[in-house]
């Protein structure tokens, strides 16, 4: 199997051959570094026993490391049609291990997918990485057998989301992963990598939902909403965005602002206020 997908031309001129360019209104910046794209499918963790689903595949230079990294099964995920000549070609070589749906990933229901348990594994579309991670982070904490995720985001994205108190980073998405999940940056991908080059640097995180931690959630929705109240005013004392409040209940005087609350103190908070 591994042989049809090294037999394929390599994605640059795959991409010629269909005509086929990155496309703005799109986010699309291609990953042509077989290296790159190989380090990338081997760092998610038990590839070779565990569906993975890609999100914008684009030409398929990810897709093709992760056949080749032993992915029993690759569900690909494109809101743009115009690469299915390319990806028509990956499929027919993957002897039935790659399906590809053509749609918008914010409109496809994951649980509809088929498969009970599952990896995500993705270089993000800039314009919507963030919406798509925090939906996932919201189906894991609610029970969705989300395996682990290995994503490539923008750097500045990478560092909120692994951030933690005290991190000039430190935000909403750095309180709901840390609540839900374990992540950490695996390497930094430099933007000479990609086609076009972005302005940008980029990272690879990655994040394993974590069931202790999910555990210990009372409700998720509570949390994203306080956080989005509290992150919303952040150089705002919590006090005047939140008015009567013993605040000595939680340990805190209410002059603390929104980046000082560790995640387990609006994990409480949620559980009382919202």
């Amino acid at each position: 199997m591994a042989d049809k997908i090294e037999s394929l031309p390599p994605v640059s001129e795959m991409m010629r051959d269909a005509g086929l360019e990155p496309k703005k209104q799109f986010g699309q910046n291609f990953l042509f570094d077989l290296n790159l794209t190989g380090r990338i499918a081997r760092a998610v963790p038990d590839i070779e026993h565990i569906p993975v689903v890609e999100i914008g595949p684009g030409p398929g230079g990810l897709t093709r490391a992760l056949l080749l990294a032993g992915a029993p099964r690759v569900i690909a995920i494109e809101k743009d049609k115009t690469t299915s000549p390319i990806l028509d070609r990956i499929v027919d070589a993957s002897d039935g291990r790659l399906t590809v749906i053509y749609d918008d990933a914010l409109r496809v229901d994951f649980s509809a997918l088929g498969i009970d348990g599952y990896a995500i594994c993705a270089n993000l579309p800039y314009n919507v990485g963030t919406e798509l991670f925090t939906r996932w982070l919201l189906r894991a904490a609610r029970g969705e057998n989300i395996k682990s995720m290995t994503l490539m985001f923008q750097r500045e994205v990478a560092e909120r989301i692994t951030a933690t108190v005290g991190d000039a980073q430190y935000g909403r998405l750095g309180v709901l992963t840390s609540l839900v999940a374990d992540a950490h940056i695996l390497f930094n991908v430099p933007n000479t990598a990609f086609v076009p080059r972005p302005r940008v640097q980029s990272a690879v995180v990655s994040v394993i939902p974590n069931a202790k931690k999910i555990c210990a959630i009372d409700d998720i929705t509570a949390i994203e909403k306080i956080t989005a109240k509290l992150f919303g005013h952040r150089r705002k004392m919590i006090r005047g965005i939140i008015p009567n409040v013993d605040w000595e209940k939680y340990g805190l005087t209410g002059t603390e602002r929104a980046e000082e609350l560790t995640p387990e103190t609006f994990a409480l908070l949620a559980r009382d206020l919202v």
